[in-house]
């Protein structure tokens, strides 16, 4: 299919996508956008529904590299590598390391600082833009802590939100903890909260809620699957099997799937996919009153619509290999043991794509070779949380106008 030159093609469909090209039309230009939906829920749809604002640190941190060899070499552990793809990911987890040295992690936690607030500020606006509080919940979170030793250990992370504004209240008894969420095994016997985390009740209708706004504002959506980029002195294309299009700016929103994009005009990304895997179990399964985080165990317990999702860790295995589903079945069995009320019968399992790069930030960058082409992607587990703040800057950077942040850290050319 070929088309006319269009003024902004957004590629992808999912939260990054969707929030740019809604913003983009605020501005009074005209969006199309392009996505590859072949049917199966994305990780935009089927995530713990967090706007995690108040993690502000970033996945390599010092040290980190001291606990990785113990978690990879658990096939089922909160970090882990299946073995024949540990030669492909040897790479990214060099930089990972890099990462994790104290200056470049000092420098991460800033920039991601940084976004988290002036995404939360963007946030609050496209709620009320779109009159939507409804789809959210404003219950806090509870980070859980297994004895003395984890909960001191952790006590530097809330050093550090401290450091920035942000507001918690820890918790050092068993009877702190149940007024919050009864119901949690006495193992647990250290707690944070942080009252001002917000939650999507389903971040499905959330994501469904921004596509209708968009189009009913006069935006285009069209199915087609974009597999390379094309550059001229006179316009910017890009193209797959069914399509082919020139545009006046490209946006690059897709996922785990925008280095490959990308590289097809020589921009190079070390773009690894953490594969994230939850249960969704249905009405009635636990009387969930926050959101639950076990960091020690890379677990999180939220509520969607009337079910409970139980999810989390990272697995670091591409995009061909098939699901492992074993590793939501750990992570179900450990929510039963850390909530002994918790029904566990009928619960649909999932496995999700999510876009990691190895400082834990994002690329929210013009391209090197081309100002016409915009890169918004690598969000990892923070895309749905980073989603309206990273929407903002890809306005300023398509406007041509200065972002209220520094974007050196998001560079394109930093790897």
């Amino acid at each position: 299919m070929k088309e006319k030159t269009q003024d902004i093609v957004v590629v992808g469909a999912g939260i990054i996508g969707i929030t740019a090209a809604l913003r983009l039309q605020a501005t009074g230009r005209s969006v199309l956008v392009l996505d590859r939906d072949d049917g199966t829920p994305r990780a935009s749809e089927m995530n713990a529904g967090a706007f995690a604002f108040a993690d502000i640190e970033p996945l390599a941190t010092p040290g980190i590299m001291k606990k990785a060899p113990k978690w990879l070499l658990d096939p089922l552990g909160p970090l882990s590598v299946p073995p024949r793809y540990a030669l492909n990911t040897a790479p990214w987890l060099l930089r990972f390391w890099r990462a994790s040295r104290p200056d470049r992690y000092r420098s991460s936690v800033k920039a991601q600082a940084d976004l988290m607030q002036m995404a939360r500020k963007a946030l609050e606006a496209l709620i009320g833009e779109t009159a939507t509080e409804h789809l959210f919940r404003r219950e806090g979170q509870l980070q859980l802590y297994e004895g003395e030793r984890e909960y001191r250990a952790s006590l530097p992370s809330w050093d550090l939100r401290r450091a920035h504004g942000i507001d918690f209240e820890l918790l050092e008894t068993s009877e702190a903890i149940a007024a919050f969420q009864p119901g949690i095994d006495a193992r647990f016997t250290h707690a944070g909260f942080t009252p001002d985390w917000i939650n999507s009740c389903d971040p499905a209708l959330w994501l469904k809620n921004l596509k209708e706004t968009f189009l009913s504002r006069g935006g285009r959506m069209e199915s087609a699957e974009v597999d390379s980029l094309s550059l001229s002195e006179t316009s910017a294309g890009l193209s797959g099997p069914k399509i082919e299009i020139c545009a006046g700016q490209i946006i690059i929103c897709a996922g785990a799937w925008s280095h490959r994009i990308a590289a097809t005009i020589g921009d190079r990304f070390p773009l690894e996919t953490e594969r994230g895997y939850n249960t969704t179990l249905g009405a009635g399964a636990f009387d969930l009153k926050t959101h639950l985080t076990f960091p020690g165990h890379g677990l999180v317990v939220t509520r969607i619509g009337d079910g409970i999702r139980v999810g989390g860790a990272v697995e670091l295995g591409g995009l061909s290999l098939p699901p492992d589903y074993r590793r939501a079945q750990t992570l179900l069995g450990k929510a039963k043991q850390f909530l002994p009320a918790l029904k566990c019968d009928g619960g649909r399992q999932w496995m999700g794509f999510r876009p990691s790069l190895p400082d834990s930030l994002p690329v929210i960058d013009r391209s090197p070779r081309d100002r016409r082409v915009i890169y918004a992607f690598g969000h990892g587990h923070l895309g749905l949380t980073q989603s309206a703040g990273t929407a903002e800057l890809v306005t300023h950077l398509v406007e041509d106008t200065v972002p209220p942040i520094d974007l050196k850290p998001f560079s394109a050319c930093r790897f």
